[in-house]
């Protein structure tokens, strides 16, 4: 990788908004002085716009680059160590700068939760990648963070408590205050749509190894109907996020090695409660289409101020034992997980990976498998994450 560049990350889609909130926490929390950075976007007066409202200086610069010219995306990541890059869908606008990333040695950063297009990147460009020495991590918010390093957390719990990993995790969401993005809603509806077209997207949809070529694992539960979990005594529903999560720590599995156990199984539901009232939210919650109305939030619109500073998120993992016990810890957020909390962890994961990760290879990667526990590490000092270990 080229640290000789103009910039250490240039941020592509300054001026959604995500790509606000990313601004503004990096202005806000490192500045000019402990990174060098810059705006990029199709529209100058909307770039200009944001450097305004954030009070950057009136020569802070904005690069214009547009899915649509592949030249001035590679004239962009020539200029920088790393991309930052939120705007989505990624399948429709987003494999130009995937490309001139992987080709140009430049790291790359995203909040891509499109298990489909991800694995058509990860066979079109990660030999390129591994050649040019250019870092690509896909998920770098909600999806799949605080699930994917979950993961990790809870096994090095397990070689702790019991002296080894241990083949089964459930992650179970408790609590979750604020909404998914309309990024991740358009992501969806792109997706679904893609698959009724063409029947190999459809199969790598169903596939839980989707992410991991030439390999294939044992069955996984397949969490798709509401039931009772006896280790939670709760009811749990099916989790809208659980086909992109569970694709990730599969491929973090894979890119680690399997030191699992190559009999690893994972899933994740949503808990729902005790009782007759658990039972009935989780069949609500499996019927509920709400992510694919056509009046739900757009790419671009989002949440106020208030209610992502009022959102929070806690996930529960759970491993038994042999014995009959289990290995229990949890990962909370502070903010609501689409916005708040994603705009934080985005960019924790793109300075972990300048800064922290020096001995990673150029390739296609998760955040657990490139960055582990130096990018927990960051989370808890800078992002509001906490990993905790429960009683089991």
């Amino acid at each position: 990788m080229n640290t000789q560049r103009d910039y250490d990350l240039v941020l592509y889609g300054a001026s959604g908004f995500t790509g606000k909130l990313v601004a503004e926490y990096i202005a806000k929390n490192y500045g000019e002085t402990d990174v060098r950075w810059a705006f990029a976007g199709r529209n100058a007066q909307k770039l200009s716009d944001v450097r305004d409202e954030l009070g950057l200086p009136a020569d802070f610069p904005l690069i214009l680059a547009d899915a649509d010219d592949p030249q001035s995306l590679h004239d962009m990541v020539a200029k920088t160590r790393l991309v930052i890059t939120t705007v989505g869908p990624y399948q429709l606008y987003g494999e130009g700068l995937l490309a001139a990333c992987a080709k140009a040695g430049t790291d790359y950063v995203d909040l891509c939760g499109e298990p489909a297009w991800m694995r058509q990147m990860i066979d079109a460009y990660e030999q390129t990648a591994q050649q040019s020495g250019a870092r690509i991590v896909f998920s770098c918010g909600f999806d799949s963070i605080p699930f994917d390093l979950g993961v990790l957390f809870l096994q090095s719990e397990a070689r702790r408590q019991t002296g080894a990993p241990l083949r089964q995790v459930h992650g179970r969401v408790r609590s979750m205050k604020g909404g998914f993005s309309g990024g991740t809603a358009a992501s969806l509806k792109a997706t679904l749509a893609a698959a009724a077209e063409n029947p190999d997207i459809l199969a790598l949809l169903r596939d839980p190894f989707a992410l991991v070529p030439d390999f294939d694992g044992p069955k996984q539960p397949s969490g798709m109907k509401p039931l009772f979990d006896e280790q939670c005594q709760s009811w749990a529903a099916p989790f809208i996020m659980a086909p992109i999560n569970t694709r990730n720590v599969h491929r973090s599995h894979a890119l680690l090695g399997h030191p699992w156990g190559r009999d690893f199984t994972y899933d994740e539901m949503i808990l729902t409660g005790p009782g007759d009232k658990g039972e009935a939210v989780a069949k609500a919650v499996a019927e509920d289409k709400s992510m694919m109305k056509e009046d739900g939030l757009k790419p671009g619109e989002g949440p106020s101020r208030e209610e992502r500073e009022n959102g929070s998120y806690d996930v529960l993992f759970i491993a038994p034992t042999d014995d009959g016990q289990s290995v229990r810890v949890s990962v909370s957020g502070d903010r609501d997980p689409g916005y708040g909390s994603t705009s934080k962890m985005i960019t924790e994961a793109a300075l972990c990976l300048l800064h922290d990760c020096p001995d990673v290879k150029g390739g296609i990667w998760t955040p657990a498998a490139a960055m582990g526990t130096a990018l927990i590490k960051r989370l808890e000092a800078r992002a509001g994450l906490r990993f905790r270990v429960e009683q089991g």
